[in-house]
């Protein structure tokens, strides 16, 4: 989904606000692909917070089934997070961004939510799941 937020960018403090759901039933990453189980409405703003800078912010509220990391069970795992990340247009422009990767989620003067939750989602992705504290995994017999 694209949403043109040249507005937003040129307006000083002009904000929008909406909600937005994943149309996908999995994702992938890492190579591997994750069940979603839940996908709340993700409640998403972007406002422009003086000259060309633009915050974006919001809350995700997912839940994946991830298999546990010693014995492969399947585990409900909940993914719930605020995102806040502010980028400044007027660096863009000049090329003074020191990583382009914190504008991959951009497209002209577009922004691409679902790259942009990928991103978000990534992030905060838990590295490794476990059924039980106590799991001893599988057997190698």
């Amino acid at each position: 989904m694209l949403i043109n937020i040249s507005e937003i960018i040129s307006t000083e403090f002009k904000k929008t606000s909406f909600e937005y759901s994943l149309t996908c039933d999995s994702l992938i990453i890492g190579g591997q692909q994750y069940q979603l189980l839940r996908k709340g409405p993700i409640s998403f703003s972007v406002d422009n917070t003086g000259g060309s800078k633009v915050r974006f912010h919001g809350t995700v509220d997912l839940e994946f089934d991830i298999p546990c990391g010693r014995c492969l069970t399947s585990v409900p795992t909940p993914l719930i997070f605020d995102f806040d990340q502010e980028i400044d247009f007027d660096k863009v422009r000049k090329g003074e961004l020191e990583d382009l990767d914190d504008i991959s989620f951009m497209e002209e003067s577009s922004l691409d939510v679902d790259k942009f939750l990928s991103g978000e989602v990534l992030m905060h992705f838990p590295a490794r799941v476990l059924c039980r504290k106590g799991c001893k995994g599988l057997c190698l017999k």
